[in-house]
């Protein structure tokens, strides 16, 4: 070979110029390592969570065998339902002087009040005394008309609600809401959908004791016509409105007066317009969610919740929306008062007019709530 042939072969060393645009050597192994340590502890945390969950909810006993229930497409909160803030003009009374002032009555310019905490309470002049209690503990100024222990009709009534009386003092009209669930398990009544509820009536002349309506889900406030010839009960986990005719013609019969509520109703009371009022203190959100429509089909959730938490904790998490609705004597939507998030009035549960206000009862705030008529 010659020499020029050899120069043609040899070529020449460049130098290797090392950047850091290229790509970095991998370790071998290294990172496919690191991946399988990162999976395994949190396939190991998350187990550690979701077994004891699993055998939790294995184990232990639901309070409620919840039944499927339909409703209805909630109706548009639109036109008369249209969301507002005119309860949060209301002012707040006797706070922190009252437990739960659920139900008012007026007699003549006193009010008086029944509280979560089994007292009659009268309300003059800013000052708050105590008439009557019930349960434990002195009772005074009461007479034990009927007893809760007496079966009706072989059933024991647990849960005495809302009553109305005739205006001849004679007719007493009163809800049984269960005779399984008492009310501090109210939650456990709705979830459930248990229909045991009823309708009575007591007559204080005979003290003999009628059903009127049997088979109710929650049958919750009762309020008598103007002209007396019907009662109205709110089925509360229905979301409906009852009506059993008590006199004339159509007396022995029953319809539904209104069905399909923008929310879960509660005490029924007369409006100075000839309709009435109604308190909710959870709606059903449309458009939006509704979380009672959402379960109502879905026992098994319904049971999983409560084999978990408390009532209490749940009450926590549905949302608190404030809703006062007057229905007309024929049980149109009149109009409506809102107060989302229920930051002024909490936990309505009746409307009561009095001298041009509406006076808000709650089963659960510790006070009363005062609203002008004129202001909204």
């Amino acid at each position: 070979m010659s020499e020029a042939d050899g120069l043609r072969q040899r070529r020449p060393l460049r130098p290797q110029v090392v950047t850091d645009d290229g790509p970095a050597p991998e370790a071998k192994g290294g990172s496919s390592f690191s991946g399988r340590v990162f999976r395994m502890t949190f396939l190991v945390l998350a187990a550690s969570l979701i077994l004891p969950l699993l055998g939790a909810m294995k184990l232990l006993e639901s309070p409620i065998d919840p039944q499927p229930l339909s409703f209805k497409e909630p109706p548009l909160l639109l036109g008369v339902l249209q969301p507002n803030t005119k309860l949060r003009h209301a002012e707040r009374l006797f706070e922190n002087q009252l437990i739960g002032p659920e139900s008012i009555a007026n007699i003549g310019d006193v009010m008086f009040t029944g509280t979560a905490d089994g007292r009659v309470l009268k309300l003059e002049n800013g000052e708050v005394e105590t008439v009557a209690r019930f349960g434990s503990g002195a009772c005074r100024q009461v007479k034990l008309l009927l007893s809760s222990e007496m079966p009706i009709e072989g059933r024991k009534m647990s849960f005495v609600n809302d009553l109305t009386i005739t205006r001849d003092g004679r007719k007493i009209y009163f809800t049984d809401s269960s005779s399984k669930w008492q009310r501090r398990d109210f939650l456990l009544l709705v979830m459930e959908g248990t229909d045991d509820g009823r309708l009575l009536e007591y007559d204080t002349e005979t003290q003999e004791v009628r059903v009127l309506l049997d088979q109710l889900q929650f049958p919750n406030g009762v309020q008598l016509s103007p002209e007396e010839d019907f009662v109205l009960v709110a089925e509360t986990t229905m979301a409906r409105i009852r009506r059993v005719y008590v006199s004339g013609l159509m007396k022995g019969g029953a319809d539904v007066f209104v069905e399909n509520l923008p929310g879960f109703p509660d005490n029924i009371r007369p409006s100075s317009s000839g309709g009435y009022w109604v308190a909710m203190s959870v709606i059903r959100q449309n458009p939006g969610f509704s979380m009672l429509d959402f379960l109502s089909d879905k026992p098994w959730i319904k049971k999983m919740i409560f084999k978990l938490l408390s009532q209490e904790t749940v009450l926590k998490i549905v949302p608190r929306y404030s809703l006062v609705l007057e229905l007309s004597d024929s049980g149109a939507f009149r109009r409506s008062l809102h107060d989302p998030e229920g930051l002024v009035a909490t936990y309505i549960s009746e409307v009561h007019e009095h001298d041009g206000h509406l006076y808000l009862g709650s089963f659960r705030s510790p006070f009363l709530c005062r609203l002008s008529l004129q202001s909204v």
